[in-house]
C-alpha cells in the first residue's frame, strides 16, 4: 500500500500521528504537476496573509523550490502558498505539489504543524490564534499536546484553555502528546479499579485497568492501597476532585499531560550557576549579555523582599509596571525558546533554516 493510500484509511486524531504524518508519509508520496488555478487558498495559520518579501525572494530563487502539499478533496493548499505566489509573480501556471488524502477536518491542523516544522515561523499571535482553533477541534487534546502542535508552551496552552473553559466542550480525557489517553478525573478510574477488585480479586491488572479505563500501574497501585486497607484514592486527588473548575470536569496536577511544577528560587539559581560556567555562552557576546540578564533575575529571587523593602514609595508602582512588562517578555521569550528545543530534538535536519520553504 503507498502512502497516498495510508493517508485515506488513517483517521488522525492524536498529536503524535499527526505529527508524523508530515515526515513519514506525505513527504514520501508522489509528486505531481498541478495547474496552479485549480488550486483553493490555504486556511493558513498567518493571519496577516503572504509576506511579499518571502515571496519576491523566492520568485528571485535560481533552484527548485520544494514541493506544495494540497489536500486531494477540496485542491486546497496546506502549505506552500508563498511557493504558489513566486511561481505566479514568474509566469508559471503549474506547480509541483504532494497529495494529502485525508479527512476536512485535519486540513488545518496539518497546516499549522508543516509551518511549525519548517518554513517562514509563525508570530506568537498567529500561534496562539492556532491553539484556539485546535481546541475548538480536539478539546480532548491535553496542553502539551496543542503546544506541539501549535509551536506554544504548554503553560500558554493552558491560559488559552481556561480562557476559553465557557464554550468549550467537556471531556472525559485528554489525548497526550504520545497519543495516549488519559482520564482528567483519575479518582473515578481509581473507584471504578476499586469496585472491580472487590468483585474479582483474581482479575489481572491488565483487565481491572482497561475495564476502569487507568493504566496499569494505577491499578496495581489501588490494589496495593486496598490490601494496606486505605482509601483507593489519595487524598490530594480528592481535594482535586472537591475543586473541580472546568465544566465539572476535575483536572489533576499530577496528570503526566500535564507540565512540570514552577521551579524553586534554589533550583533556579542552581541552574544559573551551571549556565555561568558553560564556555559557550561565556565566550560569545550574546550568551555573556543573557548571562547578566539572568544574574539580575537571581539577584531579584533573593533579595525581593529587601527590595520592596528599600524602594521609596512612590516608585514603588512605576517599578512594578516595568517588572509585570517584562515579566510577559521573558515569558514569550521562554516559549521562543521551548519551541526552539523542539525544533531541535524532533527536526533535526528540517528544512527550517532553509529560507526557500514555505
Amino acid at each position: 500500500m503507498s502512502a497516498v493510500d495510508r493517508t485515506e484509511k488513517v483517521a488522525y486524531d492524536d498529536p503524535a500521528d499527526l505529527m508524523a504524518l508530515y515526515t513519514k508519509e506525505i513527504q514520501k508520496s508522489l509528486v505531481e504537476l498541478v495547474p496552479i488555478a485549480s488550486l483553493l487558498e490555504a486556511d493558513s495559520p498567518r493571519g496577516l496573509g503572504e509576506n511579499s518579501r518571502h515571496v519576491q525572494i523566492l520568485a528571485e530563487t535560481e533552484s527548485p523550490l520544494p514541493p506544495i502539499i494540497v489536500h486531494r478533496g477540496t485542491m486546497r493548499v496546506i502549505d506552500g502558498m508563498h511557493r504558489v505566489r513566486a511561481a505566479q509573480l514568474r509566469g508559471e501556471d503549474r506547480i509541483p505539489a504532494h497529495f494529502y488524502e485525508g479527512r476536512d477536518e485535519d486540513v488545518f491542523l496539518l497546516s499549522v504543524a508543516v509551518n511549525m516544522a519548517h518554513g517562514l515561523p509563525l508570530s506568537l499571535t498567529d500561534r496562539t490564534a492556532a491553539a484556539e482553533r485546535i481546541f475548538g477541534f480536539h478539546p480532548q487534546w491535553s496542553d502539551r499536546a496543542v503546544a506541539l502542535v501549535a509551536g506554544i508552551s504548554a503553560k500558554k496552552a493552558s491560559e488559552i484553555r481556561d480562557r476559553l473553559a465557557g464554550s468549550a466542550k467537556a471531556v472525559p480525557c485528554r489525548v497526550g502528546r504520545d497519543g495516549r489517553s488519559r482520564p482528567l478525573n483519575g479518582a473515578k478510574g481509581r473507584e471504578r479499579a476499586s469496585a472491580l477488585i472487590k468483585q474479582d480479586p483474581e482479575a489481572s491488572l491488565r483487565q481491572i485497568a482497561k475495564a476502569a479505563g487507568i493504566s496499569p500501574a494505577t491499578a496495581a497501585d489501588v490494589r496495593d492501597r486496598l490490601r494496606r486497607g486505605v482509601a483507593p484514592v489519595p487524598q490530594k486527588q480528592r481535594e482535586t476532585k472537591e475543586k473541580s473548575r472546568r465544566s465539572g470536569s476535575a483536572v489533576l496536577h499530577n496528570d503526566p499531560a500535564y507540565g512540570e511544577k514552577a521551579k524553586s528560587v534554589a533550583q533556579l539559581i542552581s541552574i544559573s550557576d551551571r549556565l555561568r560556567k558553560n564556555p559557550s555562552l561565556r565566550f560569545n557576546d550574546v550568551g555573556r549579555t543573557v548571562l547578566r540578564m539572568l544574574d539580575a533575575c537571581a539577584v531579584a529571587a533573593r533579595d525581593k523582599h529587601r527590595i520592596v523593602e528599600a524602594l521609596p514609595p512612590h516608585c514603588r508602582g512605576p517599578i512594578a509596571e516595568l517588572v509585570h512588562g517584562y515579566a510577559e517578555i521573558w515569558r514569550s521569550l521562554g516559549e521562543e525558546l521551548e519551541h526552539a528545543k523542539y525544533q531541535d530534538t524532533h527536526h533535526p535536519e528540517s528544512p527550517a533554516d532553509n529560507p526557500r520553504a514555505m
